[in-house]
């Protein structure tokens, strides 16, 4: 693909938003996969690793996926590090090291989480947005944190905002907001929603959505128990789930059932536990990868370390995560 070319991509990242099929998919997965390969320097040098010939790549099952633990030692961006707009990191233990997503153009951020949301539950102005994660306020860096900042914003609502420790304010809104029969969206981090289920319920102008994470606070519980215990304390027919981290500029939400839909320019690809190179073929559990379109100036190709299958459907069902996730060598191959 000429070089020109390449770098209109890197800016026009709308053609990433229009995707409607199959082949439009394949088609700009394997122009961003060249653009990546010649452009980011630990995709190039992993790819190079596996000997991967660019010029056998004709579908993007053939792209190769970069372990996740990559972002947390080293520089995942198209370019140098210095072309980074914002930074965003994960949280971690004292023990751990955090992931840094280094984003170049926080425009396509924006653009993408926004879409996610609308394309599952309709136009952002619809809701008032009520943000419950407490342990993702304590910290820079939070990627969910940006987001839900934007869709507060966004919906221009007076009662939307972020709730850290004032519970009983959130709990007055929360009332007023029941009485006016408004659409809200109550999004938040697991242990928090647990907390709160048992103090107050909602009705059906309500939408929980939960994100996740326990973050050592709580004994860790099965989707299905979770989800059984909120929507009996919130008195509410349903829960809903965001599948995003991070690493990933796009989410997929689940609404039901546990099953998580990803927007046109995302997919998931199940890979064989034993042999992370190879894709599963049957609908069994095995470890995911994503492909995100909206990564395009860092890395769009992602090997996780969640377990999956992808249902009937086409849906992602999450089964758990490695018990011992960190791709061994994998950085072997860096001293930088």
């Amino acid at each position: 693909m000429p070089s020109n070319t390449l770098l209109c991509l890197k800016i026009d990242y709308q053609h990433i938003f229009s995707i409607t099929n199959e082949t439009q998919f394949n088609k700009l997965a394997l122009e961003i996969f060249e653009f990546q390969y010649h452009n980011n320097k630990v995709y190039n040098a992993w790819a190079k690793a596996l000997k991967i010939n660019v010029s056998t790549i004709h579908h993007y099952s053939q792209i190769p996926f970069l372990p996740i633990e990559f972002f947390k030692n080293h520089y995942v961006i198209c370019g140098e590090k210095t072309e980074e707009e914002i930074v965003f990191t994960s949280s971690a233990t004292t023990s751990a090291t955090p992931s840094k997503h280094l984003v170049s153009d926080i425009l396509i951020y924006e653009t993408s989480f926004k879409k996610c949301f609308e394309l599952q539950f309709g136009n952002v102005s619809n809701y008032c947005f009520l943000a419950l994660l407490p342990n993702y306020l304590s910290r820079q860096g939070s990627s969910l944190v940006y987001m839900c900042n934007q869709l507060i914003n966004d919906s221009k609502h007076a009662m939307s905002g972020f709730f850290l420790d004032d519970i009983a304010e959130l709990k007055r809104r929360i009332e007023v907001l029941k009485l006016q029969k408004q659409k809200t969206i109550l999004i938040g981090v697991t242990y928090a929603l647990i907390d709160l289920c048992s103090e107050i319920t909602l009705n059906d102008n309500f939408r929980v959505i939960e994100t996740g994470g326990m973050k050592g606070t709580r004994k860790e519980i099965l989707k299905e128990e979770l989800h059984e215990l909120l929507k009996d304390g919130f008195e509410i027919n349903s829960i809903s789930s965001e599948y995003g981290m991070t690493e990933l500029l796009s989410q997929a939400y689940s609404k039901q059932h546990q099953e998580f839909e990803c927007p046109p320019w995302m997919k998931i690809l199940i890979r064989e536990i034993d042999d992370p190179l190879k894709l599963r073929k049957e609908s069994r559990v095995g470890g995911i990868n994503v492909i995100d379109l909206a990564n395009i100036n860092s890395c769009s190709f992602i090997a996780t370390k969640d377990l999956g299958v992808i249902t009937s459907n086409g849906n992602l069902k999450l089964m758990g995560r490695y018990d011992n996730s960190d791709v061994r060598g994998c950085n072997l191959m860096f001293t930088g």
